[in-house]
């Protein structure tokens, strides 16, 4: 299961290097990620497969986590276009995307994992 961890620190160097080296040495793998400041805070959010152990790791070091939530992630066509038309679906049945991450699947498609407010209704799509 593919979760979204999203974390507040300072803003300051090395804060990414040290959280990929807890989880690496955790074995916990990253499978998109994203990182943000606003007013000396940095945000970063992680997607990883083990989440009880990326929370562990995290909380047993100190980071404050300020959330996660399972995510979705969907494979599209690797053509113009396909990202808004998956999002209109969303849209449509009234599913608001809260985050979102790209990367590349290969052979053709396109990776998204997305973040909603109601994934029980965005897996039905």
């Amino acid at each position: 299961m593919a979760t979204e961890i999203v974390i507040e620190t300072h803003d300051r160097p090395g804060v990414i290097a040290s959280i990929g080296e807890l989880f690496g040495e955790a074995h916990v793998k990253i499978r998109a990620a994203a990182a943000f400041t606003h007013e000396s805070r940095g945000f970063l959010h992680f997607v990883v497969d083990d989440p009880d152990r990326a929370l562990a790791t995290l909380k047993r070091n100190g980071w404050k986590v300020i959330g996660s939530q399972e995510v979705l992630r969907v494979s599209l066509d690797d053509r113009s276009g396909e990202l808004g038309r998956y999002a209109r679906r969303l849209a449509d049945a009234g599913i608001n995307i809260t985050t979102l991450y790209t990367g590349s699947a290969g052979a053709g498609d396109q990776e998204i994992i997305v973040a909603v407010d109601d994934l029980t209704a965005a897996r039905r799509l």
